[in-house]
């Protein structure tokens, strides 16, 4: 049994905020990508949502919904690989293969898309540097009809597999006064019953445009924390079949704008892992200030609540319950 547990962290120090506060605000998205190695696009877009509120730039809509479509394209990959990782921890490793061998389909048109497979590198203050086309948006649909088939077979499959759901069921549990004491955020929050995301509270970039469901479950347990992500994953092929379907013609970017120092901006993003916030204080040139709040920063303290009293067995998919990403959390 654990008894107890506390997390020790932050002996990495990345520096990237001070870095950035040296960059021209057109580079500084490429840094905020590297703030996370999964779902850096989700960074990017909250830098320059900050730096777009703070200055009052107005984005074209065309670009707008170009943030979304790879937002989600992003969050279906992130939490495809997190299944994969969860189930290989439960020791079903056919279908972590199989999730990951979907999840490639997705990465294939990642590259499509943005011209990389991560980090795309796509977000500029003021709109995109790419522009997608009626080829490209046919490809899309074909490869999001491929993973809702097969990623409706593979959950069918495994969840229903004895032994993976016995290990999910009960284990890991929080309860939803503990999740709305820390505020907690994404799925870790959802599953427990505490009714958030950001898309559809803040909305941001396009998702004003679509109409899609929030999944949530109030067991607190790792069962329900996996199954927010499954929904998740149907729901972004529905966000993006509405999005790929109402892309309006126009600019992808703003053709100018100026800085002006002082003016702070604020960005919030639904990351795969929960709310990411940007906070900027404009410079002259560059960033005077650049602060960034990652989703796993506030999650931590849920893990100790969660562990205590648990089989030590169940502790490392426990722990993966909340997908952690210690390179943000570490990030200053």
């Amino acid at each position: 049994k654990v008894i107890d547990a506390r997390y020790v962290g932050f002996m990495v120090h990345r520096g990237i905020e001070k870095l950035g506060e040296g960059m021209k605000y057109d580079q500084v998205p490429f840094l905020a990508e590297r703030i996370c190695g999964i779902c850096g696009l989700v960074h990017s877009s909250s830098y320059c949502q900050a730096v777009e509120n703070a200055l009052n730039i107005d984005v074209p809509e065309r670009a707008l919904f170009i943030r979304s479509i790879i937002l989600e394209i992003e969050r279906i990959h992130s939490h495809l690989l997190w299944v994969g990782v969860a189930l290989h921890l439960l020791g079903y490793d056919t279908g972590f293969m199989h999730s990951w061998r979907i999840r490639e389909k997705v990465m294939i048109l990642a590259e499509l898309l943005t011209g990389s497979r991560k980090t795309y590198g796509i977000n500029i203050v003021g709109g995109v540097r790419r522009d997608i086309d009626s080829d490209k948006i046919g490809k899309a649909l074909d490869v999001l009809k491929y993973v809702e088939k097969e990623f409706k077979q593979l959950v069918d499959i495994s969840i229903s597999v004895p032994q993976v759901n016995a290990r999910l069921k009960g284990t890991g549990i929080l309860p939803l006064g503990e999740a709305i004491a820390l505020s907690l955020v994404g799925p870790t929050a959802r599953g427990s019953g505490l009714d958030r995301d950001v898309r559809r509270d803040y909305p941001y970039a396009a998702y004003r445009y679509v109409s899609f469901k929030v999944p949530t479950y109030s067991e607190g347990d790792n069962l329900a924390r996996t199954l927010v992500r499954v929904d998740e994953v149907f729901e972004s092929v529905n966000m993006l079949y509405q999005l790929l379907d109402k892309v309006p013609s126009g600019s992808i970017s703003v053709e100018s704008w100026e800085p002006e120092p002082y003016k702070l901006g604020i960005g919030a993003v639904e990351a795969p892992r929960g709310e990411v916030i940007h906070v900027i204080l404009t410079g002259s040139y560059s960033p005077y200030r650049w602060r960034v709040r990652a989703p796993t920063y506030q999650n931590l303290p849920a893990i100790p609540i969660m562990l205590r009293n648990a089989d030590l067995a169940d502790a490392p998919l426990t722990i993966a319950s909340i997908d952690p990403c210690f390179s943000c959390t570490d990030r200053a």
